[in-house]
């Protein structure tokens, strides 16, 4: 029996998994690479399936498109309303017709009538945040989306963004695990908390390093929970309020040592004392700085 992947919810009544697959690279990195494996991504899209994921992450930017397509193959057999998709509008100078162009190309290219969330990818100064959120909830009331959000976004760039637009900004998408704390440093972690929005939190596992190279607090951790380190990294982010993950890996073996993270948690104590403890914070993300 395939287990189900938990769900996070907000008070307003939107929920998605705390667990999902993430698609960068798939295909390439920002233009399609001929050499890619297309048929060894499909195939894990497909084994990310038959092991329970249902949301899977995409965007415009990622192959220049191609992750997309090869997204909608992967998934073209399956129910869609058991899936949870996202993708998000490149980042760069996007107008209120540039937001809807690049909604409607995703679907084509992912091959379904809607998605379930729909990001703002990336704030940039070229941005018309305005224009960009009101574009956001044509494409609501036209049933194209079903939820709207952001990536990348600092907690200012959030609240103004949440300013103009009329539907509620679910989620913001950035960089955290254990190594990488800027969400938390800059309070965006607490302001989405306090104000019913989700983290997503890629690159949970700093891309395998956990596992490199694991810290004597985090071996203690996997002796006392009996769990990897990954499992340990994974939980320690979806254990806090408001957080989910997304993550990416072609092999299935790491894709199951990665869902071993779900169904328990680490207690209150473990979670801080990883939080205060961790050797060698680094303030690390994708979101543009205020200026």
């Amino acid at each position: 029996m395939i287990p189900m992947i938990p769900l996070k919810k907000l008070k307003n009544g939107f929920q998605m998994p705390v667990y999902g697959f993430g698609t960068w690279l798939v295909g390439g990195t920002k233009e399609r690479d001929l050499r890619n494996d297309d048929a060894a991504d499909i195939s894990a899209m497909k084994a990310a399936l038959g092991l329970g994921i249902t949301h899977f992450d995409t965007a415009e930017v990622y192959a220049n498109g191609y992750a997309e397509k090869l997204l909608g193959e992967a998934l073209s057999s399956h129910e869609r309303s058991k899936l949870f998709l996202t993708s998000k509008a490149k980042g760069g100078s996007e107008t209120y017709n540039d937001v809807i162009q690049s909604c409607k190309s995703s679907l084509a290219r992912i091959n379904t009538p809607y998605l379930d969330l729909y990001l703002l990818h990336k704030y940039t100064p070229q941005l018309h945040l305005k224009e960009a959120m009101r574009a956001l909830d044509f494409l609501v009331d036209e049933g194209l989306i079903k939820n709207i959000g952001v990536s990348n976004f600092s907690k200012e760039r959030l609240e103004e963004a949440q300013n103009y637009a009329k539907n509620k900004i679910v989620c913001n998408q950035v960089q955290y695990n254990l190594k990488d704390r800027e969400p938390e440093k800059n309070d965006l972690v607490a302001y989405c908390q306090n104000n019913d929005i989700l983290i997503v939190a890629y690159r949970p596992i700093d891309k395998g390093r956990f596992v490199e190279n694991t810290p004597i607090i985090l071996g203690g951790m996997c002796k006392k929970y009996d769990k990897t380190p990954s499992q340990i990294a994974i939980n320690w982010l979806i254990s806090q309020d408001n957080i989910v993950v997304i993550s990416k890996t072609r092999n299935l073996v790491h894709l199951e040592e990665n869902l071993g993270a779900l169904g328990w948690s680490l207690s209150k104590e473990d979670v801080e004392i990883l939080r205060n403890e961790y050797p060698d914070q680094e303030s690390v993300s994708s979101i543009t700085p205020l200026g």
